[in-house]
């Protein structure tokens, strides 16, 4: 009982000379802080419009002072919101260098705890693209989901807009263009065009491009880019391009192909990976990157960034593409009725050594 007291005095001790207490401040504390009544500050928190700018500011002030945190879980009792997004993880694809999610998931991660959501990640199986969602929805454990793999047959856009669960993709409703969700994507066509008509600039006319193959939507869309740059110099693509799977052998073995059958001096490929294979295959025939043959990614991976010497890549603006994804997710929520788009950011090059 001494000991209860004791602890009680300190933090009021603590409290008192502007220091955090050892358990966690209440509201009441910062009632007492701020000088005024508890529903004042539990408008602060949840209905900041209501109060008077001066009082927001004395009320803020304390919460700062104090670290004070809302209870989450009786917040959500509330307002039967848990404050949680949703995201499907796929399994890691052996034998590529692609990093992109991660980057993706940390802007994601960060640019919703500033919006005051959190990120909730749940593993998913490439066999079942449907798994985990059903038990998020049924437990109501999440206010809306984020979907990242918006390749073709994939159903989750369409399984959720069927249970009115509302989501965000990160990628274009490829193959439904009459979808209404809110999307943000990056343009993959200006992409690769920017990407050729970087080494158009710098001398090549025999410019080879190495994609994913034709059922490839996002693929081909970087496709139509490097097409349209070659054309735009009234420059050939026959016989100049090729579609495998995403992987560094196939990069490498489409890379050797080609260089025996078109003779290009430069590549531009769909991903870091298949571009990685690329320079596998100047290594084995004694061929120097950016003197020899140009090489050109895209995503720009970290290995992009670290590998001899350091691949010329385009950039995804993925830190905007969250901020845009957040905005959405907010409107979705909080505005039900404001409808929904679509949002196309355009990316950058980053160039390295190899071009």
């Amino acid at each position: 009982m001494a000991d209860r007291m004791a602890d009680g005095t300190t933090d009021r001790l603590a409290r008192s000379l502007g220091r955090s207490p050892a358990v966690p401040p209440t509201l009441a504390d910062v009632a007492e802080r701020a000088g005024v009544s508890r529903q004042t500050v539990s408008n602060a928190v949840n209905n900041p419009d209501l109060l008077r700018a001066d009082t927001l500011a004395r009320v803020q002030e304390a919460i700062d002072d104090l670290g004070y945190s809302p209870n989450r879980a009786a917040r959500n009792l509330r307002t039967r919101a848990s404050h949680l997004i949703g995201m499907r993880i796929n399994p890691a694809q052996e034998g590529t260098a692609n990093a992109t999610m991660d980057r993706f998931v940390h802007s994601l991660v960060e640019t919703s705890g500033e919006a005051g959501y959190h990120v909730l990640l749940f593993a998913g199986t490439h066999q079942d693209p449907l798994e985990g969602y059903d038990d998020l929805l049924r437990s109501t454990a999440v206010d809306a989901f984020v979907v990242t793999d918006t390749y073709l047959g994939n159903p989750q856009a369409a399984w959720l807009e069927s249970r009115r669960a509302p989501f965000v993709a990160f990628g274009r409703p490829w193959d439904n263009p009459a979808a209404t969700h809110p999307w943000v994507d990056v343009d993959g066509a200006a992409g690769a065009e920017l990407a050729t008509t970087h080494l158009l600039d710098r001398g090549h006319r025999r410019i080879a491009w190495i994609g994913w193959r034709k059922d490839s939507f996002i693929g081909e869309d970087r496709r139509a880019g490097w097409s349209r740059a070659l054309r735009s110099r009234d420059l050939p693509t026959t016989g100049l391009a090729s579609r495998v799977e995403d992987t560094v052998a196939s990069g490498r073995e489409a890379s050797a192909v080609l260089l025996d059958e078109a003779q290009p001096t430069g590549f531009v490929c769909a991903s870091d990976t298949l571009a990685m294979g690329v320079l596998h295959t100047l290594a084995q025939r004694g061929l120097v990157p950016g003197r020899d043959v140009a090489v050109v990614g895209f995503d720009d991976s970290q290995v992009a960034q670290v590998v001899p010497p350091g691949l010329t890549s385009v950039r995804q603006p993925l830190e905007d593409v969250a901020v845009g994804i957040v905005k959405a997710l907010e409107d979705i929520l909080n505005h039900p009725s404001r409808p929904p788009g679509g949002v196309l950011l355009t990316p950058t090059l980053a160039v390295r050594g190899s071009s």
